[in-house]
């Protein structure tokens, strides 16, 4: 299955012809290329995370989901992906004696997993923190990332469009 997802980048001289990785270390899922699920969550990003030029651009691309680890949708994944969680941060404190950070449990994954040989990106989602939502409070829509660790997955990415920083 392919959906269109949507890549947020500070406008530069020149526009990407391919996505940019994200190699932060508190990147939420390592190092990766980062996609939003829907366009609202993507222009939100770059008005809040992308404002070092004032201006953002918005790419959008197909993402082949076939052979990512969905912890959105899919039950089986979701439980998956929480023991996998579990079980690293556990291993990390047994060692350690406090509680890991991101760059903690993405370094262990990276070195330490066998599922993520096979898995070419991850879907998860946080609370959609932000102004669109039309009831204050209400968390009702969920603000959905994908950190895909294989270009393979992408196609036809193109510029959609530059917005000025708020």
């Amino acid at each position: 299955m392919e959906r269109k997802m949507y890549h947020t980048q500070e406008k530069r001289k020149t526009r990407l012809s391919s996505p940019k990785p994200c190699t932060r270390d508190d990147a939420w899922l390592g190092n990766g290329y980062y996609f939003w699920y829907d366009e609202i969550d993507a222009i939100h990003w770059g008005n809040n995370s992308k404002t070092k030029t004032g201006s953002f651009e918005i790419y959008k691309a197909l993402i082949n989901l076939d052979n990512i680890l969905d912890t959105v949708f899919n039950e089986e994944h979701y439980q998956f992906w929480m023991k996998q969680i579990e079980k690293a941060a556990k291993a990390i404190i047994k060692i350690t004696g406090k509680k890991p950070t991101l760059k903690e449990i993405n370094q262990y994954f990276q070195e330490r997993s066998k599922w993520q040989d096979i898995t070419k990106g991850i879907l998860f989602q946080d609370l959609p923190n932000s102004d669109d939502l039309l009831v204050s409070g209400l968390y009702y829509r969920k603000r959905i990332q994908l950190a895909a660790y294989d270009l393979g997955i992408v196609s036809e990415f193109c510029f959609q469009e530059e917005m000025n920083c708020n």
